[in-house]
């Protein structure tokens, strides 16, 4: 598909991340979203713990933080907003919101509970990145075209450098994985590979933006 005239006023200039300015922000990858017999499971998860442990483990070699952000809801909410227009999920207290042991979170690390899409909304994610003086976020996690994407629009509209590995996330099919990393890239920050991120952690390689399709 040929780039519309609108998204074609774009910079794709490559980046660097710097360790003392640089976070992981790992979004959703629990029990309920990935492993039989949660309430939303998306299928093929498994594809995305390699790659995210690379990045992970790059990450905590080179001094950067991981920062893990789950979905988490009370009971008895009267009117609970993600539940009414999506399955009940993620309950607090339950098997269901616990981070998934395929990529070995751990309890020194950062753990953030949001109640929205985004890991912004009402947390204290951005005082604690800020109190960290961070201002570069490599984002991953499920699912690309709602809870990963709302994270980064937030996370570009209070002045973050973003960046998402492609292979590091998993929408909800093909088509919003594409449109979701294409706008991202547009708009939002710099989609890339998680091979090429763990090389600019660990090497300090420049980071090239892929081509995204539109």
């Amino acid at each position: 598909m040929a780039v519309d005239v609108f998204s074609s006023h774009r910079h794709d200039d490559a980046m660097r991340l710097d360790p003392k300015r640089a976070a992981i922000v790992v979004i959703d990858m629990v029990n309920e979203f990935c492993k039989p017999g949660g309430a939303m499971v998306l299928p093929g998860y498994e594809t995305l713990v390699g790659p995210q442990l690379a990045v992970i483990e790059a990450a905590r070699a080179s001094g950067v933080p991981v920062i893990w952000v789950r979905d988490a809801h009370r009971p008895g909410m009267r009117r609970e907003r993600e539940w009414v227009k999506r399955t009940q999920h993620c309950l607090e207290g339950s098997w269901g919101p616990e981070i998934i042991e395929d990529l070995g979170a751990r309890d020194d690390e950062i753990h953030v509970i949001k109640r929205r899409y985004s890991a912004f909304f009402q947390t204290d994610l951005d005082l604690t990145l800020k109190d960290m003086q961070i201002d570069q976020l490599v984002i991953f996690g499920v699912v690309t075209n709602i809870c990963v994407r709302s994270t980064v629009h937030d996370a570009f509209f209070q002045g973050y450098e973003v960046v998402v590995p492609s292979d590091c996330c998993a929408a909800t099919g093909p088509r919003e994985q594409e449109s979701s990393l294409y706008d991202i890239a547009t708009h939002f920050g710099v989609v890339s590979e998680s091979a090429d991120v763990v090389a600019a952690l660990r090497d300090g390689a420049s980071l090239q933006p892929i081509e995204v399709a539109a």
